[in-house]
Formats: C-alpha cells, structure tokens, sequence
C-alpha cells in the first residue's frame, strides 16, 4: 500500500530475555512504541498479557504513538507534518501502481 511504517520482531532476541518476556522455554507476547529524536530511542509505550487485549485497530495503534495521528488539532512539534482529520488515508484500491 506505500506504508512506510516499520514493524520489527524481537521474537528469539535478549530484548525479550531483558523485559522479561522470554522466561525459561516460553515466550510471552509484548508490544513497545519508540520514538527516535536523532541519535536518541524512547520507549514511549509497553504492555503485555491482558493490556494487548484492548489493542485491534489502525487507530488504537496510530494514538499509541507519541505524535498520533497528527492531525491539525494536535500539539507536533515544528517541522512535524500535520494534516486535517481523515485527508490522509487511502483505501487500499485508492493507491497509485
């Protein structure tokens, strides 16, 4: 679709082992947010177990995020493009080839 949102796994890593979702034989689900500010990684937001249970659409990820959506009405900082609500999203038979 011409996303260029990055999903990573760290399913098998000792990031899993060092926030302690990796215990012995099993491994457990997580979810983190990041937010890079040049050389510098945040982790702005993680849950596991039954936290991930209120988690199922696009929004809930996207307002997870530290800028969200960023749409007109929210507080970006300069530089950071802002769009009014909605104009941005396409369905998937709106994308060019």
């Amino acid at each position: 679709m011409g996303w260029t949102i990055p999903w990573y796994s760290s399913g098998g890593s000792d990031f899993n082992t060092d926030f302690g979702l990796t215990t012995g034989e099993s491994e457990t689900f997580g979810l983190s947010v990041f937010f890079r500010d040049g050389d510098r990684i945040f982790r702005t937001y993680f849950t596991t177990t039954r936290g991930v249970e209120a988690l199922g659409s696009v929004w809930t990820f996207l307002d997870l995020t530290p800028l969200g959506r960023q749409e007109e009405w929210e507080d970006s900082p300069e530089g950071w493009p802002q769009t009014p609500p909605y104009q941005w999203w396409r369905r998937h038979d709106e994308y060019g080839s």
